[in-house]
């Protein structure tokens, strides 16, 4: 256990959606921890003053009608303030979302919230770095074995095929046909992800940008505000097959439908 010289806040938003300039919070959780040990907790449900997205709603089930007659952000925002103060920060993935998200909310009332002066701790990052998500951990995890010759095309067909073996072993839940486990891996993107990349997302049941300038506008509003844009994305050097697609059919008139 580490000597804390000073508080720290792990803090948890969740939102109607991923973008600090256009999203807002729906409920913030935060537990704050004394150099002594001691530790106090803060945790409220938060009216955005918009509908929550259906796709937000599928991953923290929060719904309008739970959100009715709770505190608006500027009503809790002073509080908020208060029970951070000068701490420290921390929580799981907070470097990426959280801490842009809770910053554009406190401007957005008035409130500046720097973080000069504060130390930023992502258990994230430290789980990426110490545990990393590549195939050679796959391999070890589900075979048990070390990758030998790792990044070398023969070495690595053979033990992602190793590895899928493995993992059909392990879980019972698993379809038992190529559909079916297909079907089973598009699931956890077409959740949020309209492209495999992850470019463009659903928002509202509609494909909305999920980068660059246009980021949280759908790709429908685009077409019809900056025609230009999409026509360039679609041959851009780094465009894939499938968003040059998705681009082809939306400048056509026919946008992506979630099933």
């Amino acid at each position: 256990m580490i000597k804390l010289q000073k508080a720290v806040v792990f803090f948890d938003l969740e939102a109607t959606g991923t973008s600090p300039e256009r999203d807002r919070i729906v409920e913030v959780a935060l537990l704050r921890r004394e150099p002594d040990g001691t530790e106090k907790t803060f945790s409220s449900l938060v009216n955005p003053g918009m509908p929550i997205p259906p796709e937000a709603i599928a991953i923290h089930k929060i719904t309008d009608e739970m959100v009715q007659g709770q505190p608006s952000f500027v009503q809790v925002a002073a509080r908020l303030m208060d029970f951070i103060g000068d701490a420290d920060l921390s929580g799981f993935g907070i470097a990426r979302y959280d801490i842009p998200l809770l910053q554009a909310e406190f401007k957005r009332v008035g409130l500046a919230f720097p973080l000069e002066g504060r130390a930023v701790v992502d258990a994230l990052a430290i789980y990426h770095r110490q545990e990393p998500r590549n195939l050679a951990a796959a391999y070890k995890f589900y075979c048990g074995q070390s990758l030998d010759g790792a990044h070398r095309a023969e070495a690595d067909v053979k033990a992602s095929s190793a590895v899928l073996w493995a993992q059909l072993e392990r879980y019972a839940q698993l379809p038992r046909d190529m559909e079916g486990l297909s079907v089973f891996c598009r699931a956890a993107r077409d959740s949020q992800g309209v492209d495999a990349e992850g470019k463009f997302v659903w928002r509202h049941g509609k494909a909305s940008f999920n980068f660059g300038k246009h980021r949280t506008l759908t790709l429908e509003e685009v077409v019809k505000k900056e025609r230009s844009y999409v026509e360039w994305l679609m041959t851009a050097e780094k465009t894939t097959p499938e968003l040059a697609e998705i681009c082809r059919h939306a400048l056509e008139g026919k946008f992506p439908v979630k099933s």
